[in-house]
């Protein structure tokens, strides 16, 4: 009797390692855009904010993969993994939303971050991976409408580049690519603490790359204070957030990580708004409505699309 009703609490209170995970995740996410933004203002470029900040977080996963006597997977496949994962994921994406805030804003960027789960969906979508599901299809149409919308009003305002409003909306794309491929390239047997180190050392070496190039530097100010406590923190928080997006993926399952970006969306705004003086993104209300409608009927879809897989295979 007692280990019935143990085994009923922990399934009833299962929810609550996923849930954690996606808030917590959520909250570093759209936090991590707004500390870009402050690295900017005090001289620190994108890329070697990106940079270094990838650098130790990936310094502080391995030392935990260490601590807890983990092996990182070392095939042909976990490299081919590392990198392209690390590619469009990690340093590809973060290098244009860091390289865009300051001429679009770290709310307008926190916004699109929202929009990747709706860009998988229709991938998987393109791919066969998924069906074609009505409700889930109004969603991604609302969702991207919104984006229209937030966009629309960002080529319109005075002293905005319309380059990089496009600049930015290419790294949703990067991140729904991301997805779809490390759910199909997903190592053998690999657990997910083990695969972000590999990743991020990757993605740092990626950016060390781009570092070559003319009018690239990775150098910053070493005698101030304020630039080497700002990257701990942003090495830190970068730990914690794709650690807690692996953790969430392998616990929670696709539907809950879906909603990882709008969570980041609703911190990162406000911090943006109120915190950091932004003014808000002109069409806010109405764009981000459209995106919440797209992104709830998107979640809400795949969780009818399990329950009918599973009762199919019931019966």
């Amino acid at each position: 009797m007692g280990n019935h009703q143990s085994g009923q609490m922990a399934r009833q209170h299962s929810w609550l390692i996923p849930f954690g995970c996606l808030l917590s995740g959520g909250m570093l996410l759209g936090i991590s855009t707004n500390l870009a933004k402050f690295a900017i203002t005090i001289g620190i470029t994108p890329l070697a904010f990106l940079f270094w900040s990838l650098t130790g977080a990936a310094l502080l996963l391995t030392l935990l993969t260490i601590i807890r006597r983990e092996r990182l997977p070392t095939s042909a496949r976990a490299i081919e993994y590392y990198i392209v994962a690390a590619l469009v994921g990690v340093s590809g994406s973060n290098l244009i939303f860091f390289s865009a805030i300051p001429y679009v804003g770290a709310g307008f960027v926190a916004m699109m971050i929202a929009l990747p789960p709706l860009l998988t969906y229709l991938g998987a979508l393109a791919l066969g991976i998924e069906r074609f599901n009505n409700l889930r299809a109004f969603g991604v149409a609302a969702a991207l409408i919104g984006a229209g919308v937030l966009a629309a009003h960002k080529f319109s305002a005075p002293n905005t580049s319309a380059f990089w409003v496009v600049i930015a909306l290419c790294g949703p794309v990067l991140l729904a690519i991301g997805n779809i491929y490390r759910t199909l390239r997903w190592p053998d047997n690999a657990r997910p603490s083990s695969l972000v180190p590999g990743m991020l050392i990757a993605a740092a070496a990626l950016l060390a790359l781009v570092a070559l190039l003319p009018n690239f530097s990775l150098s910053v100010n070493y005698h101030q204070a304020k630039t080497l406590a700002i990257i701990a923190v942003q090495s830190f928080i970068f730990a914690g957030q794709f650690l807690l997006l692996f953790l969430l993926q392998k616990t929670g399952g696709p539907v809950l990580l879906s909603l990882l970006g709008a969570v980041g969306a609703v911190v990162g705004v406000p911090v943006a708004v109120f915190l950091q003086g932004e003014r808000p993104p002109e069409g806010l209300l109405l764009g981000a409505t459209l995106i919440a409608i797209g992104v709830a009927a998107v979640t809400w879809g795949g969780i009818q699309a399990a329950k009918s897989k599973k009762q199919s295979y019931k019966e």
